[in-house]
């Protein structure tokens, strides 16, 4: 476990070292780069292990993606102060008061709502006959079914999912918004968009959901911009997907 002095000791500095795009797009893809080839290496031979392939991606969520991301941070906070801290590396904490939130995140979960209900889907469906259909079957996410695994493993494995998937949230809110993001604000009113799209691409195993993952992210991440204010992020993310691994519980215990 993290002590709570090296995640949360983040002073902002304005003295920071501006990111070139080519700098920026490498540390915005290459944690998703070595995520997908992890998952790619479990997923294969998911079957004959008797696990589901989604459990690939959250293990590999767990030890590659997770240790990358801050550890890297960490790295820097050490070579800067000489010690693990991520004051000065992580920013965009400025104080809201609580009614801020709820006047900007609600908003922000009706277009959620209305975007998974009606657009989401089929724009993702269509991506993937028209560009990904090649892809093979053990690549797709299969969070496994009550007819192959009892009650007592998908609820094990859920549990899994939930505790990486809300920490993994967490961690890329720090490193996406918190740390690349205030890095190419020289680009001013496109830094979001830049941000948003490398953050969607880094998601290297689902490609088909690109559009509609940045359709989703592009206001929260705006206002995360505007605000300079990574909490936002923070519980909008880890709220998606609370609520995303909630839906798949109902379906567990059904």
């Amino acid at each position: 476990m993290i002590p709570s002095t090296i995640i949360w000791n983040m002073a902002e500095n304005t003295n920071i070292r501006k990111h070139s795009l080519v700098r920026s797009s490498t540390l915005h893809l290459l944690p998703g780069l070595l995520v997908v080839l992890f998952y790619i290496t479990g997923a294969k031979w998911s079957k004959s292990l008797g696990l589901p392939t989604l459990f690939f991606l959250y293990l590999a969520i767990a030890l590659v993606m997770i240790p990358f991301e801050l550890g890297y941070m960490l790295c820097l906070g050490k070579k800067q102060t000489g010690r693990l801290t991520l004051s000065g590396i992580v920013l965009y904490r400025q104080a809201m008061p609580w009614w801020q939130y709820c006047a900007l995140i609600l908003p922000m979960l009706v277009w959620a709502f209305v975007l998974l209900s009606f657009i989401a889907q089929p724009i993702d469906r269509f991506v993937f006959r028209s560009f990904f259909q090649w892809l093979p079957s053990w690549f797709r996410l299969d969070p496994g079914d009550a007819d192959t695994y009892s009650k007592t493993v998908l609820l094990l494995l859920w549990g899994f999912y939930f505790i990486t998937n809300i920490s993994g949230a967490i961690v890329e809110e720090l490193y996406f918004r918190g740390f690349l993001l205030p890095r190419i604000s020289h680009l001013g009113f496109w830094a979001p968009l830049v941000n948003t799209v490398l953050f969607s691409a880094y998601h290297f195993f689902t490609p088909s959901e690109n559009i509609s993952r940045i359709l989703a992210l592009l206001p929260m991440v705006y206002v995360v911009w505007w605000r300079r204010n990574i909490y936002i992020g923070m519980l909008l993310h880890c709220g998606g997907n609370a609520a995303g691994l909630l839906i798949m519980l109902a379906q567990f215990v059904n």
